[in-house]
């Protein structure tokens, strides 16, 4: 399945982030598969927390210029706006989930715009919320990707049902 997915912060972040080299090219080799296939989608609000986390962490240490030309880049995604739409979808995942009001802005954004896969490392990995699959980006894969959207198999439970005990009836003689 071909998809769009969509990215938070952390990734982006990751991506430009020295201290940590293996999350760094696992970061950089998602947001190269989603720039060739032109399947990246992000919001607004990541960008806005992208800049504002490398251009203020010394660690990072990204110039303002530097931040801004990738901000406009990812321009091209199509970022999800901030709107009456999105923030009345994102109370109904609150209501629903009770995540935090951030959490729900992002989950609301990869619905928004159709996505089957929301690849963070701030939510639980392999949770659902109306039909966007979470998955950490350094647990899964590139190349496990089509394994992120195969249904989980419904377990059988081995105690019994609720209710009451169903009895067994003889057949009726005609």
């Amino acid at each position: 399945m071909i998809a769009p997915v969509f990215v938070d912060t952390n990734v982006f972040v990751y991506a430009r982030d020295p201290r940590d080299p293996i999350k760094r090219a696992r970061a950089a080799e998602w947001l190269g598969l989603l720039w060739r296939e032109q399947r990246g989608r992000t919001s607004a609000q990541v960008l806005g927390e992208y800049y504002s986390v490398v251009t203020r962490k010394a660690t990072l240490g990204v110039a303002p210029e530097l931040a801004w030309e990738y901000v406009r880049a990812l321009m091209e995604w199509n970022p999800q706006q901030i709107d009456a739409a999105l923030l009345s979808r994102a109370y109904a995942v609150e209501r629903r989930h009770r995540l935090n009001w951030w959490d729900c802005l992002i989950v609301a954004a990869a619905q928004v715009q159709g996505c089957a896969l929301l690849i963070t490392e701030g939510l639980q990995d392999g949770a659902t919320f109306g039909g966007v699959i979470v998955r950490n980006p350094f647990v899964l894969g590139v190349a496990e990707e089509h394994t992120a959207y195969a249904p989980v198999q419904k377990l059988t439970s081995r105690h019994r049902g609720r209710g009451r005990p169903r009895t067994k009836r003889a057949p009726v003689a005609a």
